[in-house]
């Protein structure tokens, strides 16, 4: 990485590390936010989704001659519509492998479900009319004939040798039996141990209620698809829209971004809705908006977490780790999203070995098909649970044995004179001092202060408690970012990144990474991210990693400007 100019707190006043005022806030707080349902483009129709009223079903036919009929409508399409239209399904190509070496099955789900619905909510056709209310009515008035079918809603159950099966191609409804670690060895491990704490957990399914809904305008315009959308980077949006679902080069589609009211996950991915609005604003020749209510958000969004988790934690007589072990059902939904399997399996692995030299990790994981929405990354994806299974386990271990729960955190961190340290998670950790920041944390906690504290409390009738949580998060891997720096002719300067701020103040942070290095006033930066066309690289934001990606970028490109006069191709943009 490029040398930064010299840190100075007398010469910057916005720099790497110094408080500064958030840029986007005036904007934000003011209610000058631009989100996609702010939008309303010249002669647009709005779009509205019909779905399974079942859980599981086969469907028989689809009636939409009375919604055809109705005011306003201007068309009502199917599933068997977009595969005339020769749009591709979405589906995951994680390259993660099942413990025999084999890859993970994975589901085909196209826009609109054609044979089979798969859990309630299952999108099987839409209505375009003049207004919201009138596409609502058509909507209602599309007639399914759908066989009800026996359902299924949890991982496990869906693993019964009697549970309904999803799909034809998926045997025992299992997509993937993922296995990490030296079973023999851990065996051996826990045969041998001190003392073994057993903990079943269940990682409840969440619902995302992002402040923004779900929203999309889809229009073809000058021989391009757009699509203007609340998303996570439209770099990579653009691209699976075109490579996966439409089918047509890259530079025929174009993603549109302004500000996005939270996501964390959820608004990653290409979903339904977003093939539907285009191919109906290219049969039609107008622009089609879609917003989703609350209650739809709740069956069409991606949901998160869903595991049922059996932890173990083998420890000897002085109450240091041998093994962990987790052997777990992961819930899918019932399609597969992008990153579906990831979290219960390779991020639990990375993740519970935390801060601690536990020498053997074991990690098992079925991932199922169920009859419910979609599971896909959200608010750590993975990365909080591995953790959490790890202190819940040492806390119960710490009661069992009779050692405190500080202390046998203390004894089983990884030590500085152990680094780097390669460990049985398969990361190599280069530097840390662990046990000290737990003991600064405890000293500005006043933890000696703790039992006067809590008599005080129980002597007003009040309850007071305490709780550690002394972890250690593994980001997402890096991924190909860009960081432009365009000089503008008014005396501003752009940063052009392919991460995308759904609420974590990006501009902000870049701001302070350009004028530590490049000594532009932060007053000065503005920040361009929503807009595929302006891109050439761009992994999105997602994986706690968009500073590490977007401000290494800007920092190269910082260098480039400082080394030239000029840029090459006289444009005044630097990119790297």
């Amino acid at each position: 990485m490029p040398d930064t100019l010299p840190f100075d707190p007398s010469r910057l006043k916005f720099g790497i590390g110094q408080p500064v005022p958030r840029a986007e806030d005036p904007t934000l707080l003011t209610g000058r936010g631009r989100y996609t349902d702010d939008i309303s483009l010249p002669g647009q129709l709005w779009a509205v989704m019909v779905r399974s009223p079942y859980a599981h079903g086969v469907i028989r036919g689809i009636d939409t001659s009375a919604a055809r009929a109705m005011p306003g409508v201007a068309g009502v399409w199917t599933g068997a519509d977009l595969v005339s239209a020769g749009f591709g399904p979405m589906k995951c190509a994680m390259p993660l492998k099942n413990a025999d070496g084999s890859p993970l099955r994975s589901t085909q789900r196209l826009p609109l479900a054609t044979d089979r619905v798969r859990y309630v909510g299952d999108p099987v056709a839409f209505v375009v009319a003049t207004t919201r209310a009138e596409a609502k009515d058509a909507a209602e008035a599309v007639e399914l004939d759908i066989d009800a079918l026996p359902a299924v809603t949890l991982a496990s159950a869906a693993a019964a040798p009697d549970a309904p099966q999803l799909y034809d191609d998926i045997p025992g409804n299992e997509v993937l039996d993922f296995h990490h670690g030296d079973r023999a060895a851990v065996a051996k491990a826990f045969a041998e141990a001190a003392h073994v704490t057993k903990l079943s957990i269940r990682n409840n399914r969440i619902v995302v209620c992002a402040m923004e809904p779900r929203s999309a305008i889809g229009s073809f315009e000058d021989g391009r698809y757009v699509l203007r959308v609340g998303c996570q980077g439209v770099f990579g949006l653009r691209n699976q829209l075109a490579n996966e679902i439409l089918k047509v080069p890259p530079e025929k589609v174009r993603v549109l971004t302004g500000n996005v009211g939270g996501s964390f996950g959820m608004k990653a991915n290409v979903y339904p809705e977003y093939a539907c609005l285009l191919h109906a604003a290219k049969e039609l020749g107008h622009p089609v908006k879609w917003t989703d209510e609350r209650s739809g958000s709740f069956l069409s969004d991606q949901h998160g977490r869903d595991h049922e988790v059996e932890a173990e934690l083998a420890l000897d007589k002085d109450g240091h780790f041998l093994a962990v072990r987790l052997t777990s059902f992961a819930n899918m939904g019932a399609f597969l999203s992008p990153v579906a399997p990831l979290m219960g399996t390779a991020n639990f692995m990375k993740n519970v070995q935390s801060n601690y030299r536990t020498p053997l990790i074991e990690v098992s994981t079925r991932s199922l098909v169920t009859n419910t929405t979609p599971v896909s990354a959200y608010r750590g994806a993975g990365r909080p649970e591995g953790n959490y299974f790890m202190e819940r386990l040492i806390e119960a271990a710490a009661l069992e044995m009779g050692i405190d729960a500080v202390e046998i955190r203390r004894r089983n961190h990884i030590r500085p004179d152990q680094f780097p340290y390669s460990a049985a998670s398969g990361s190599v950790y280069d530097g840390g001092d662990f046990t000290a920041v737990l003991e600064r944390t405890l000293q500005e906690a006043d933890l000696p202060g703790y039992a006067a504290r809590k008599a005080a409390s129980e002597a007003r009738g009040m309850l007071r408690g305490r709780g550690i949580g002394n972890f250690l998060e593994c980001t997402a891997p890096p991924t190909k970012e860009q960081g432009g720096i365009r000089f503008e002719e008014d005396g501003n300067v752009t940063i052009i990144t392919g991460t995308l701020d759904y609420g974590q103040g990006h501009w902000s942070a870049f701001a302070q990474v350009l004028h530590q290095s490049l000594g532009v006033p932060f007053e000065k930066v503005r920040l361009l991210q929503g807009d595929s066309d302006q891109l050439i690289a761009g992994g999105g934001t997602g994986g706690s990693k968009s500073m590490m990606a977007s401000g290494a970028a800007i920092l190269e490109a910082s260098a480039l400007g400082r080394d030239l006069k000029q840029p090459s191709d006289q444009s005044g943009v630097f990119s790297s």
